[in-house]
């Protein structure tokens, strides 16, 4: 049985030591190039740029991190294996110091400011609607 060593490194088309190497931490922004297959069988790169809500398990083989971004008016949270071979590469688009290392809150303070902003947007609207009342 000593004999037969495992090469670790050999078991994923991952770079390891590449992605142990990477240093980013919650709040700092990323873009994450991940495959994805197409309907006609060929794989893509598709990028999903957004803030890192967590970091968790460090460095080991089942490290993840939370990515969340707006799209369309609404929060999409995605969970990225970090040594997963689905995941071309990870580049750090903006580092920001956070103060907490789990920014789950962000979740709630966005829903405030988008109901905030709706608030206003209605509003606005509704003055609208009664100034071309009162030209009519």
């Amino acid at each position: 049985m000593a004999g037969n060593k495992i090469d670790k490194t050999k078991l994923t088309s991952v770079n390891v030591e590449d992605r142990k190497k990477l240093d980013f931490n919650s709040g700092d922004t990323v873009r994450v190039w991940s495959k994805v297959l197409d309907e006609k069988g060929k794989t893509r790169l598709q990028a999903f740029e957004g803030i890192v809500l967590a970091r968790k398990h460090g460095t080991e083989i089942g490290a993840t991190f939370t990515v969340r971004r707006i799209a369309s008016g609404v929060g999409v949270e995605r969970i990225f294996p970090l040594y997963s071979p689905a995941i071309d590469k990870i580049e750090i688009t903006k580092k920001s110091r956070a103060r907490k290392s789990k920014l789950y809150y962000v979740r709630v303070k966005a829903v405030k400011d988008v109901r905030r902003k709706l608030r206003s947007v209605v509003s606005v609207a509704d003055e609208e609607v009664e100034e071309t009342k009162k030209e009519e």
